[in-house]
């Protein structure tokens, strides 16, 4: 069996993580960054595609670039924290795909090459999912996250790659945040509201079973599932809420 991880690594990466909107002036230095890089970089991709890119802002020239394309409520945060990542993915990430990526499979890159749009969605779908692998990594590490959508992604994209090559994604703030800046625990949806029927029948085909197998009186299928996500719920009572 497996090992899982303990309360306190869920609680860091998920249960207790917060988006920050403050920050402290700890610097994070060039190994940290590298470290969340080469944990990162190991989440699942498509076809082992791996399209983000990421560009590191720290010093106020740098991020005066940034500037003019954020949202009002973006700025000052953006300023504060000690370095803001652009998360970008790269249009023509197959290149790298029979040099070393898949490079079992060289006609993949011909494939992608021949299909502009399929290469778009690809590029942008898993150049999103590393970008939420590094935010996880970074917690990993110790370091807080505050994500960003609210930018002009032209303007972003016009400023540090003008070549049309990278595209860019979402921001990142990093750091340690000011913990009197965060915002109240908003809700989450209980599991029942994000799956529809055929998914929470078949979520508990799989984990019902194994609830009851440790729970002998428990019912089994969808009954399991819900008493198995009750003793969830009670056994971490200060995890987040949930929408009923």
């Amino acid at each position: 069996m497996r090992p899982t991880l303990d309360q306190a690594a869920l609680d860091l990466l998920f249960l207790q993580a917060r988006t920050q909107n403050g920050w402290l002036p700890t610097p994070v230095d060039d190994d940290q960054l590298r470290r969340i890089y080469d944990i990162m970089k190991w989440g699942p991709t498509s076809a082992n595609s791996c399209p983000a890119r990421f560009v590191f802002l720290r010093t106020p020239a740098a991020k005066a670039r940034l500037l003019p394309a954020l949202s009002p409520g973006n700025v000052d945060k953006t300023k504060q924290a000690p370095v803001t990542a652009i998360i970008g993915y790269d249009t023509r990430f197959f290149e790298w795909m029979p040099k070393k990526l898949f490079a079992h499979r060289p006609d993949m890159a011909d494939n992608y090459a021949k299909n502009p749009a399929l290469t778009e969605i690809v590029a942008f779908r898993n150049g999103t999912l590393q970008g939420a692998y590094f935010m996880l990594a970074a917690r990993a590490v110790g370091l807080d996250v505050g994500g960003m959508s609210g930018f002009d992604n032209a303007k972003v994209d016009a400023e540090f790659f003008p070549d049309g090559r990278v595209k860019s994604n979402f921001l990142c703030n990093l750091g340690h945040g000011e913990v009197t800046r965060m915002r109240t625990l908003m809700l989450a949806l209980a599991a029942e509201k994000a799956l529809n029927q055929k998914d929470f029948d078949v979520a508990a085909k799989h984990l019902g079973p194994r609830y009851t197998q440790h729970n002998p009186n428990a019912a089994d299928g969808p009954e399991g599932l819900r008493a198995f996500l009750g003793f969830l719920e009670e056994k971490f009572p200060d995890s987040r809420s949930e929408i009923k």
